[in-house]
């Protein structure tokens, strides 16, 4: 599969296990340079010769992304030793869903704090590509209440609002594409959910005129109610009701006739 990723520049936390892992293999088979962290540097290492078999430039670096001075300087110096950087990937988390305050600092310093750090690193050689990426991982639990609603959940949803407001404050520079990605949960088929104006949203829901998708309270019964707003190109919110056409002989509140948001039938 060739996505256009080769001679890109990646950089991506927590890639010796799990997502992070995958998603440094996969840029390495489409030919992009990584670069990469985890707290175990025998881990790292090997993960590393893995990643320079397949021919691509590869670095890595032992560090825990909680330490925000060792996150920021290894940023900076992985960047420069690709020669740049082109795609930044926060993956990392603390997994902490108990409801005591260490779980709730771990959570907070390692999601939520490790994310925006890397970004703001990693932003001066995001601002020089012509292809500028951040992909933030966040989670179903960031969206639904679920066991994991504590301080793992709390800081997902953080993580969603940042990506949404990063997308906003950057777009005007016309050089940010930003994604934040909720994979499913274990055991299940790794899905990711994205919320991409470019590409469709493959979760249930309703879709808008721009090809995203919207998710519908389950209180609604999962119907799609589908309001066209001339002009806007999308749907309006799932929760309004239908506008149905008035029957025949109806008019308005002003006594005009023909469809109208409030409409009474013509006394007679």
């Amino acid at each position: 599969m060739d996505l256009g990723l080769s001679g890109r520049r990646a950089l991506v936390t927590g890639a010796t296990k799990g997502i992070g892992r995958a998603v440094a293999e996969h840029f390495a088979q489409e030919g992009a340079s990584v670069a990469i962290c985890a707290r175990s540097a025998p881990e790292v290492e090997a993960t590393v010769a893995a990643l320079r078999a397949t021919g691509v430039v590869a670095t890595g670096r032992a560090l825990d992304v909680a330490d925000g001075p060792a996150l920021r300087a290894w940023v900076t110096e992985a960047a420069e030793e690709l020669g740049g950087l082109d795609i930044l990937i926060p993956n990392v988390s603390a997994l902490a869903i108990g409801d005591d305050e260490t779980s709730w600092v771990r959570e907070f310093e390692t999601d939520l704090m490790g994310t925006v750090r890397a970004v703001n690193a990693a932003m001066p050689f995001l601002e020089k590509s012509d292809a500028a990426s951040i992909v933030i991982v966040a989670s179903v639990s960031g969206r639904e209440i679920d066991f994991a609603a504590g301080p793992y959940g709390t800081f997902k949803a953080a993580l969603i609002h940042y990506a949404q407001g990063l997308a906003y404050q950057l777009a005007r520079k016309h050089l940010f594409r930003g994604r934040r990605l909720a994979p499913h949960r274990a055991g299940k088929p790794l899905i990711v959910r994205h919320r991409d104006r470019a590409q469709p949203h493959r979760a249930h829901g309703q879709t808008r005129g721009d090809g995203t998708r919207r998710r519908v309270p389950r209180e609604l019964g999962g119907k799609l109610h589908q309001r066209h707003q001339p002009g806007r190109g999308r749907c309006a919110d799932p929760r309004r009701p239908v506008l149905k056409q008035p029957p025949p002989g109806a008019r308005d509140n002003r006594g005009r006739a023909g469809p109208a948001t409030s409409y009474r039938l013509r006394n007679g």
